[in-house]
């Protein structure tokens, strides 16, 4: 490994790579004992120490990439912690694998929708860099008419504080609001991620906007069962189209290890037929095992073939005798070894028993 310690770092989800270069310039971060400066490069035998924390070898080892699909709720803030005490939405997102989540891009306090975290500091980076012109669409209500002749300029490009800034896209949409209303809605698209752009942009025209929700971002669209203030995993093939966009690796494929079963569905006998040994003398067959008073069992007859457990007529405990056909099983001994007689089991409609299946290996794997 000899890379810069920022990538490094990044990468191992300590946190996005512009929020670890800014750690480095205010000198928050020491390799072997200097503080770092911006643009070193490591090797594994390096010691980082980060805000006086020694980072050890394994985690700086690249974890595998996680992605996590959060709809953000109102006054919440995309921040870790808040100096005047407000709800921030890392306070109950659950934990990933290896490192931390990393927001990619921020949402406003007003503003809800998808937001998108990883664990890989690296994917962030490239996501929120505006050189790659990852697609961000809102859904946007505004207030009172707009005409034409805004939309066309709000298209083509208005100036900013920071500079000129358009939408990609503009679509009106039909309106959710009573006809009497208003209001307006817009689906708009955004190629890059300033600080507060859309709201920036329609205030430049005298347009006020009054509800604001991303419902996409790199193609990743918020899932219609996502509930306000709910998270959940995105799939495989969304974290790949993800890495695809900015030319990160795909998730290595992992192999599925078949489970064991060394015995079948009865939990006694191995699938393996058992080898007798030659050595091995064979026990003589038995046809007739249904003589019950000759091998009596407790609480069950007694040496006259009576049963003690059969309750009487009137509730008693009789002495009635009993067949000895109803109260025994048959079993068929060969090579030492009880095998217990087949298990018919009537079908409406026929005689033929169903063909019995014996488990394999895997439990998708029947054999006849």
């Amino acid at each position: 490994m000899n890379e810069k310690l920022q990538k490094v770092l990044a990468r191992a989800g300590m946190g996005s790579r512009r929020e670890i270069e800014g750690w480095i310039s205010a000198g928050l971060v020491r390799l072997n004992g200097h503080v770092a400066t911006l643009g070193e490069r490591v090797s594994e035998t390096d010691q980082i120490q980060v805000r006086g924390r020694l980072i050890k070898a394994e985690e700086l080892l690249q974890p595998v990439t996680q992605v996590l699909l959060y709809n953000k709720r109102e006054d919440e803030l995309v921040t870790r912690s808040d100096e005047k005490g407000r709800e921030t939405i890392f306070e109950k997102l659950p934990k990933p694998d290896s490192g931390r989540w990393i927001a990619i891009g921020r949402l406003d306090i007003n503003t809800t929708g998808l937001l998108l975290l990883t664990n890989n500091g690296e994917l962030a980076n490239r996501l929120m860099h505006p050189s790659r012109e990852i697609e961000r669409e809102y859904l946007v209500r505004v207030f009172g008419e707009v005409s034409k002749e805004i939309c066309d300029k709000l298209v083509k490009g208005v100036p900013l504080e920071d500079g000129m800034a358009n939408f990609d896209k503009l679509e009106p949409l039909k309106s959710f609001e009573p006809t009497d209303s208003i209001n307006r809605w817009y689906k708009v698209t955004l190629l890059e991620g300033r600080n507060r752009e859309v709201r920036r942009l329609w205030e430049s025209q005298g347009v006020r906007v009054s509800r604001l929700k991303r419902t996409a971002f790199a193609g990743v669209s918020l899932p219609k069962t996502l509930r306000l203030g709910h998270a959940q995993l995105a799939t495989r093939d969304q974290i790949n189209d993800l890495l695809a966009a900015v030319e990160l690796p795909a998730l290595p494929l992992i192999e599925q290890q078949r489970a064991k079963r060394p015995f079948n569905s009865n939990g006694r006998i191995g699938f393996a037929p058992r080898q007798s040994s030659r050595f091995e003398k064979e026990a003589p067959e038995r046809t007739d095992l249904s003589d019950r008073a000759a091998n009596p069992r407790r609480g069950d007859v007694n040496a006259r073939g009576i049963s003690r457990a059969a309750p009487s007529r009137d509730g008693g405990r009789g002495m009635h005798p009993t067949p000895s056909s109803t109260n025994r099983s048959t079993f068929d001994v060969r090579g030492g070894q009880a095998k217990a007689p087949d298990r018919t089991k009537l079908v409406r409609g026929t005689t033929k028993p169903p063909q019995r299946k014996t488990w394999r290996d895997n439990d998708d794997d029947y054999i006849d």
